[in-house]
């Protein structure tokens, strides 16, 4: 996952700073939470898987450059039904950053705006799950449409952050909007098989009836 290098100048490149710490505040809010009411092993332990997780998505899983930024099977949704947000949220960050660190890092100076881009539509999946799935249903339960809209959520607010930083670096020429608009649409490819592959580990998930494990998050068997 990377913005192309360049498309937002150094001069620019501080607002990024700025929105990347903001996401890293709430990130603390929801590990804090997690730590709370989970234990910080189950934290640990999620947030690991996590991080494994986003490294097979950035590193092994196809990915290919498309417009002002790259294409990945960023499954956020994925892990955030079967983990919980704050192990999602240090494995999108840990992910990221091993990325930059030990093969792509040209990616380094545009962390900043991965991470919020990364991060930010995490939260906004938090909050509409709460939204569109009914208390009283545990995410093993949940159906196609339901799904569908968290993978909406996740994938449609990657594609928005990346637009912004394309504008906001490139502004409103012809040439960027085209390459914005066949990034989005590239992008949106990936809500076609993120709802799938939600079913699938659901269903696994619920066939390991893995009740109490500290290695998932409460909710996804447990109906609140």
């Amino acid at each position: 996952m990377h913005i192309e290098p360049g498309l937002v100048s150094e001069a620019k490149i501080a607002l990024s700073y700025a929105t990347a710490a903001a996401a890293g505040g709430v990130a603390l809010f929801h590990i804090a939470t997690t730590a709370r009411e989970q234990g910080i092993a189950s934290l640990a332990a999620r947030a690991v898987i996590a991080t494994l997780g986003v490294f097979i998505f950035f590193e092994v899983m196809p990915h290919f450059p498309v417009g002002v930024s790259e294409v990945h099977f960023i499954l956020g949704s994925t892990l955030f039904l079967i983990l919980g947000a704050g192990p999602a949220a240090i494995g999108l960050a840990l992910g990221l950053l091993i990325q930059g660190l030990f093969f792509a890092p040209f990616d380094l100076p545009q962390y900043g705006m991965n991470l919020t881009t990364l991060l930010v539509p995490l939260f906004a999946l938090h909050e509409v799950a709460k939204r569109v799935i009914a208390q009283g249903t545990a995410y093993v339960d949940l159906q196609y449409r339901q799904v569908l809209a968290l993978s909406l959520v996740y994938q449609g607010g990657v594609v928005a952050w990346v637009a912004f930083w394309a504008i906001y670096g490139q502004g409103f020429a012809a040439s960027n909007l085209a390459a914005i608009g066949t990034f989005g649409i590239a992008y949106m490819a990936v809500v076609l098989i993120e709802p799938l592959a939600d079913l699938a580990v659901l269903a696994a998930a619920k066939a390991i009836r893995a009740h109490g494990s500290a290695f998932v998050t409460p909710r996804l068997y447990t109906a609140i």
